[in-house]
């Protein structure tokens, strides 16, 4: 198909269907571009990834010519009237980029394929673009989820129960951060069911969710991440599976662990346990020095866990942490709520101090 020029010339069956979908896939990719845009402006305030969208968009509207609009027969398109339940919703910010980053990296490989059709300016910027995107995707993605860890101080480790999905929703009404989802002996097939349950309910207040160990469930689920302990996959292999975007957390015992885990990649690090608890029989306590040490020598976001609950977290505090992660002190408790509006406070507390109390340079 030649490039169309000056005087009209009408198209071909096979090159109006052309077209047809070069129109709505421009659309589609500008669409897409527009919403992520807006975020990165008003929802991140990034100037650079902001004007970058901007530039990419307005290239796409250079190639939006007259007679690809003109091909357009919205009332004969049977796709007009297609949806899908996944579409009535969105359970977070991070659903509406994922959502809209897939839109237009699909847009710009049908814009590839067919544009060598049409022009091969078109179809060579479709490829680029779409490189460039991936490229956004994992920056912004992949740094929205290091925000919300960075802000989130408060971090709960399931157990089995029998009301965990309550329990889970009571404490992220008490305002916890982070959930991880941990269960090494259920039928993987319940598991898949109660891990897709949880991460929607965590995505629905704002928080984190990360399963514990199984690289394969947090794929199969779109978790935020995982976290892996010492005998887990190596960090660097999870990085290959998980890519860029998503949160890695590894358990560390000592102070060799905590620099090989930082050096390995990890993005943030569990630090303990701090007491001994019946969730790690097999390990010892660290005890606070490691707590200490941590908050000297850590240089990524650490959790102090291991037996902690109201009743010590003041000590815990005072040792040096800012973060903590708690399990039988909600999944125990007899109102997990209250029990994380405390944990919250205390931490926003021992945090709002460090901060007021930092000298500075």
């Amino acid at each position: 198909m030649s490039e169309l020029s000056g005087l009209p010339v009408l198209p071909t069956r096979a090159d109006a269907a052309v077209y047809r979908i070069l129109d709505a896939n421009l659309d589609r990719a500008r669409e897409g571009l527009r919403i992520i845009e807006e975020w990165c402006r008003f929802g991140l305030n990034n100037s650079d990834q902001t004007e970058q969208l901007k530039h990419l968009r307005q290239t796409l509207a250079q190639w939006h010519a007259p007679e690809l609009r003109l091909a357009r027969d919205t009332p004969g398109d049977p796709g007009t009237a297609l949806t899908h339940p996944q579409e009535a919703e969105r359970s977070s910010i991070m659903a509406v980029l994922q959502a809209n980053f897939c839109r237009v990296q699909e847009a710009l490989r049908v814009l590839e394929e067919y544009g060598k059709l049409y022009r091969d300016d078109l179809a060579a910027g479709s490829k680029a673009m779409r490189y460039q995107i991936y490229a956004l995707e994992s920056e912004i993605l992949g740094g929205h989820r290091l925000q919300r860890l960075r802000q989130g101080l408060t971090y709960l480790v399931t157990s089995p129960c029998d009301r965990l999905v309550p329990i889970v929703e009571a404490a992220l009404q008490g305002g916890i951060a982070l959930v991880q989802y941990r269960d090494k002996q259920g039928d993987d097939g319940l598991r898949l069911e109660l891990a897709q349950e949880l991460k929607a309910l965590c995505h629905r207040y704002g928080a984190l969710f990360l399963v514990n160990d199984r690289v394969d469930l947090a794929l199969a689920v779109d978790a935020d991440g995982v976290h892996l302990g010492q005998t887990d996959l190596p960090i660097a292999t999870a990085r290959q599976l998980l890519g860029s975007q998503r949160i890695i957390g590894c358990s560390t015992t000592n102070p060799d662990e905590m620099q090989r885990a930082i050096a390995a990649g990890a993005d943030y690090i569990g630090v303990g346990p701090v007491y001994a608890t019946p969730t790690k029989p097999d390990k010892a306590a660290a005890g606070l020095d490691y707590v200490r040490y941590a908050a000297e020598h850590a240089t990524v976001p650490w959790y102090a866990i291991g037996g902690i609950n109201a009743d010590n977290l003041t000590e815990v505090l005072q040792a040096g942490a800012e973060r903590v992660a708690v399990v039988r002190a909600l999944i125990e408790a007899e109102n997990p709520t209250l029990i994380a509006q405390y944990l919250a406070a205390q931490t926003n507390h021992r945090r709002t101090f460090h901060q007021v109390a930092a000298p500075i340079s």
